[in-house]
């Protein structure tokens, strides 16, 4: 119920790249398995790479269309390759490229997405112009149009090139290492959005720039890793605070080096300090939870702490 079609071109004959196949199985290898331990399959992937298969025009249309059609829970596509502006659009380019058919319009993949039944739809593309894609030639007013469920991210603007440093797109090594667990939520799961900032924020603003559009009303989760804090813990936020504007005292008996320390309160200390290294909880006029164990002050949720207790009331987590 998972389908992706994963596509990298290196062998253009006029234009060869070095790093469109690399790309193209490291996202596949990331997206195939989650990686919380469990061993359980993540997407069916359908790997698409030249000359180990054709991939023309004709053939890369197909592909598209096949794996847009059914309702299954998600369909994304990815694709590194070389892309084309044009006063028309832009192109997805296929080594069968001709003047005046230089490949697939974005126009057209972006119709077929937003035509699918599928609950959700993600194009991931790694190529000049790629931008393009989610803002469609024939509106004439720059505006995006993505149906429910849809979500599009881009290694940069529709006027900018996809850098190749190394052997590997700039983009997709940042897109690997966030579904690798650098752009995990608390619960390990790994989102377009989630990505999307892990590598806003990874590339400078002088650098390509990569573009996000999605029309969804809640963000699906495309790869689970094991979380930073074990949910079990994440939990007990609702124990050591009933309410969420509680803060919760603290005395030397919390410090494991103290004399006077008590077993139970020394776990629930290291509880608490594992919520302070994910910024959700933080000690109340001290700088440190040692300190505010040793003067019996106390600490308290943060705002993010406070959205995480919600998801915990709420049975989300």
């Amino acid at each position: 119920m998972r389908k992706a079609l994963v596509v990298g071109i290196n062998d253009y004959p006029s234009a060869p790249l070095k790093g469109a196949v690399y790309d193209a199985n490291a996202i596949a290898s990331v997206l195939e398995m989650h990686g919380d331990g469990s061993g359980s399959p993540n997407f069916n992937v359908r790997l698409l790479t030249a000359p180990s298969a054709a991939v023309g025009r004709a053939e890369l249309r197909g592909a598209v269309e096949k794996l847009f059609d059914g309702d299954c829970d998600i369909s994304l596509f990815y694709f590194s390759g070389h892309g084309l502006i044009k006063s028309t659009g832009g192109y997805i380019v296929t080594p069968d490229a001709k003047k005046y058919d230089e490949g697939v319009s974005m126009d057209d993949v972006l119709n077929i997405a937003n035509q699918s039944k599928a609950k959700n739809k993600v194009i991931i593309l790694d190529c000049c112009h790629s931008g393009a894609l989610g803002t469609p030639s024939i509106t004439g007013n720059g505006a995006a149009l993505l149906s429910e469920g849809l979500s599009v991210l881009t290694a940069s603007r529709d006027s900018e090139s996809a850098l190749e440093v190394n052997g590997k797109g700039v983009f997709t090594a940042l897109v690997v290492d966030a579904l690798q667990g650098g752009a995990a939520d608390l619960r390990g799961h790994i989102t377009p959005g989630s990505i999307y900032a892990y590598v806003d924020q990874a590339l400078g603003p002088w650098e390509q720039r990569p573009i996000f559009k999605t029309n969804v009303t809640r963000f699906t989760s495309l790869r689970s890793v094991a979380p930073p804090v074990p949910l079990e813990t994440l939990r007990k936020l609702v124990i050591y605070f009933p309410n969420p504007q509680d803060q919760y005292g603290l005395d030397p008996s919390y410090e494991f080096t103290e004399p006077t320390a008590k077993p139970a309160n020394v776990a629930i200390l290291k509880d608490l300090q594992k919520f302070v290294g994910v910024g959700l909880v933080v000690p109340v006029d001290e700088e440190h939870m040692y300190f505010a164990a040793m003067n019996s002050k106390s600490c308290r949720l943060t705002a993010l702490g406070y959205q995480y207790w919600r998801l915990v009331t709420e049975k989300l987590i």
